[in-house]
């Protein structure tokens, strides 16, 4: 990557992604998990935990959105303080996700269209390769055309959960987080669309962003199907209401309905 770095100088504020990307990923978000809420699929009665990991996330999204708006205007200082914060932050995401993740696969509450296994493995994965991408982009803050565009392609690796929310999952399965990936490169491609327009090429940051998408779908996948992927399987589950659930197979839709992060 810094080789590639080395062909870009910083940019003109003219000529970094647009300010409306940002807001649009946190609209985006806050859309999918309202229509959770409104379609009865979500409830203000979870326990304790649950909240404290919606809180947490989208505490996120709000930080980046301010963040965001901070680099474009200018305000450095601000935007350097608050960014303190957002490195801070980061080991909450860490915790909060893995903490839902086991409570739900120890629970045996993964949605249907989900095999377990899958989810023990690649929703922790995904937090951590987000949270690689984000030091990645403040280690080379100076270089404002990698930062932002960085900054950018992270947070679409996080929106996963808000496409599965809005994408029809039970009917993707058995390519339900493959379809959600897929749709987290929404974003990068209109930031690639943007640069060739403005410039006739498009900047490396977002093929960066491309390709570590691919390779966390691809790692995910090699872990949930191998010896490690049941060792880890067996680890969380042991002794749970989870350890019935086969961790490769799909469950049965709900009678009632499907309530997340219960």
């Amino acid at each position: 990557m810094a080789s590639v770095a080395q062909d870009f100088q910083p940019e003109p504020i003219a000529d970094r992604p647009p300010g409306w990307m940002p807001i649009a990923m946190a609209a985006t978000i806050v859309a999918a998990f309202s229509l959770q809420f409104l379609a009865g699929r979500s409830t203000f009665q979870s326990a304790l935990p649950v909240h404290l990991h919606a809180l947490t996330f989208m505490g996120w999204v709000a930080i980046f959105t301010v963040q965001a708006t901070l680099g474009l205007r200018g305000k450095i200082d601000q935007h350097r303080k608050l960014g303190r914060l957002a490195l801070g932050w980061l080991v909450l995401m860490i915790v909060m996700g893995f903490v839902i993740t086991l409570r739900m696969v120890r629970a045996g509450h993964v949605p249907f269209f989900f095999r377990p296994q899958h989810f023990l493995v690649f929703d922790p994965l995904n937090v951590l390769v987000f949270t690689a991408m984000v030091l990645v982009a403040v280690s080379i803050r100076k270089r404002t055309d990698w930062h932002s565009r960085l900054q950018l392609g992270a947070m679409a690796l996080l929106m996963g959960p808000a496409f599965g929310r809005l994408l029809p999952m039970p009917l993707l399965a058995p390519y339900a987080y493959e379809a959600a990936g897929a749709a987290c490169a929404l974003f990068p491609l209109i930031g690639m669309g943007i640069d060739l327009k403005r410039s006739g090429r498009v900047h490396p940051a977002w093929l960066v962003t491309l390709g570590v998408l691919a390779g966390m779908i691809l790692l995910g996948n090699a872990i949930t199907y191998s010896p490690l992927g049941d060792s880890l399987y067996q680890m969380a589950t042991t002794g749970t209401p989870g350890a019935a659930v086969a961790g490769l197979e799909f469950g049965a839709p709900p009678s009632g309905g499907l309530i997340t992060g219960r």
